[in-house]
């Protein structure tokens, strides 16, 4: 698998057979993932002696060696990706991490890490285009899932407004109880893959 971009925390980078855990990064089930986001970069081991494994590390926005974008603010139309913080019955509250220019068409390498997270939320109207009526916000997102989503307005005093209502839009890592992760089978299902449980989400296609 090449390697991301970007990342956020949890994110998987790479097997540990192939790379070494960096700054910014930590082993789990022989796999280096993402402990903070940012920007990832390969570099050559700092003690060849004892590993010759190409080592991982995650910048912050404004750290050496990060590219200089955590000032960038949301716009209408922007792709962002955010992390859900709270469940209403009417909409949910979520945490924009990482913002992609308006004309971009997918989260890429032009996208900036949010130094600081902005406030948003996604009503529950916005969260699909078909049969709005029938959406509930508690099948379609919890608490810590990461979500693709556009920018639909600037908002209010509770943040920007977003939207999950396209196909390519909506859960992109989704995590169980014991903190698993739960992986898609439909637009509307993840499934843990060790125990067979399913749980409601509205899920974005992959490109």
């Amino acid at each position: 698998m090449a390697l991301p971009t970007l990342a956020l925390p949890g994110t998987l980078l790479g097997p540990a057979s192939k790379y070494a855990p960096g700054p910014g990064t930590h082993i789990h089930d022989s796999s280096v993932y993402a402990s903070i986001a940012g920007t990832v970069a390969s570099s050559p081991s700092l003690n060849p002696t004892t590993t010759r494994l190409p080592l991982l590390s995650i910048s912050r926005p404004g750290e050496a060696g990060a590219s200089d974008n955590g000032n960038i603010l949301p716009e209408v139309d922007s792709q962002v990706l955010a992390r859900v913080t709270r469940l209403g019955a009417r909409f949910a509250s979520a945490e924009i991490l990482v913002i992609a220019p308006s004309a971009a068409t997918s989260i890429s390498s032009d996208a900036a890490v949010c130094s600081t997270p902005f406030a948003a939320q996604i009503r529950r109207e916005d969260i699909r285009a078909t049969e709005k009526d029938k959406v509930t916000v508690q099948d379609s997102f919890r608490v810590g899932d990461l979500i693709r989503a556009v920018v639909i307005s600037l908002g209010d005093q509770g943040g920007y407004y977003l939207s999950t209502a396209k196909n390519e839009l909506g859960v992109v890592v989704a995590r169980g109880e014991g903190g698993e992760v739960l992986v898609p089978v439909s637009w509307r299902e993840v499934k843990d893959l060790r125990t067979g449980r399913g749980e409601a989400r509205k899920v974005a296609k992959p490109f």
